[in-house]
């Protein structure tokens, strides 16, 4: 009863394992275990670093939630993020408009205009197929 177990903490990452695929987005959150904190400093484990310590300003971190660490410019949160959607598909609107900004007499160039109303005419004919 009175030897309770201490609470474990940690920093969150959240990382795109397919950061050099694109925007596709193959999010994982990395947890790395808080080891200490002091009055300037909150030191930690990296979860995917083996035993490779680091530290992060605790006044900054507890003020905005995110800091950006190290040469690998990681962003570590103190509450776990959310992980992010698939990104949204742009609306036939959008698509029109994009297709008409790239027209040759609005200052586009044939290739774009080619390439804009391509997109439109495929993601029209997909909206027109019954689900």
């Amino acid at each position: 009863m009175g030897d309770e177990p201490a609470l474990v903490e940690f920093l969150y990452e959240l990382w795109d394992a397919n950061w050099d695929d694109g925007p596709l987005g193959n999010y994982k959150i990395h947890e790395h275990r808080i080891t200490k904190k002091t009055s300037k400093r909150i030191y930690f484990t990296y979860s995917n670093g083996g035993h490779r310590a680091g530290y992060v300003d605790r006044q900054r971190i507890e003020a905005d939630g995110v800091i950006c660490h190290g040469y690998g410019r990681r962003l570590l949160h103190l509450t776990r993020p959310e992980l992010p959607g698939p990104p949204k598909p742009p609306s036939l609107a959008e698509l029109k408009a994009a297709m008409a900004a790239a027209h040759p007499d609005a200052g586009g160039s044939d290739e774009a205009f080619i390439a804009a109303r391509q997109k439109y005419v495929e993601a029209r004919a997909a909206a027109k197929k019954p689900s």
